[in-house]
């Protein structure tokens, strides 16, 4: 347990943020700046936290000098944060009456999940994870 929260402080931080502002009863925003734009925010805010977690995941194992087990990256990085916001949206819609659960909002939070892991896996790896000589191990 500890050792999480050593080596995942700022995805934890966002976690408690996101499951905040997944609770929380909106006020009325007069600001619609055009239809859907919920959708963009709920993949921003999966997306950051999926990309959050994968740099501290990327920087933990360049740290240590570990092998990059791409199963735990997956668990830990895509399937948790996609599972989660499944548990946002249930508990939306069933722990609260200001908020409603949606799947058009699931599909947009797994969205925003797998384009960090695409911008993660091809871009972020490579940059985090070199060695002194510039090769990937």
């Amino acid at each position: 347990m500890w050792r999480y929260i050593k080596d995942y402080p700022f995805s934890i931080i966002l976690i408690l943020v996101v499951t905040y502002l997944s609770l929380m009863n909106p006020q009325k925003v007069g600001i619609l700046l055009f239809k859907g734009w919920d959708k963009v925010v709920h993949f921003c805010m999966y997306g950051g936290l999926s990309g959050v977690i994968w740099i501290e995941f990327l920087v933990k194992h360049r740290r240590k000098r570990k092998k990059i087990s791409i199963k735990y990256a997956m668990i830990g990085a895509v399937l948790c944060p996609v599972l989660f916001s499944g548990l946002m949206e249930l508990c939306q819609s069933y722990f609260t009456r200001y908020r409603s659960g949606d799947w058009m909002d699931f599909g947009a939070n797994t969205g925003g999940v797998i384009m960090a892991t695409l911008i993660a896996w091809f871009i972020l790896r490579p940059l985090i994870i070199r060695d002194k000589t510039g090769s990937l191990p």
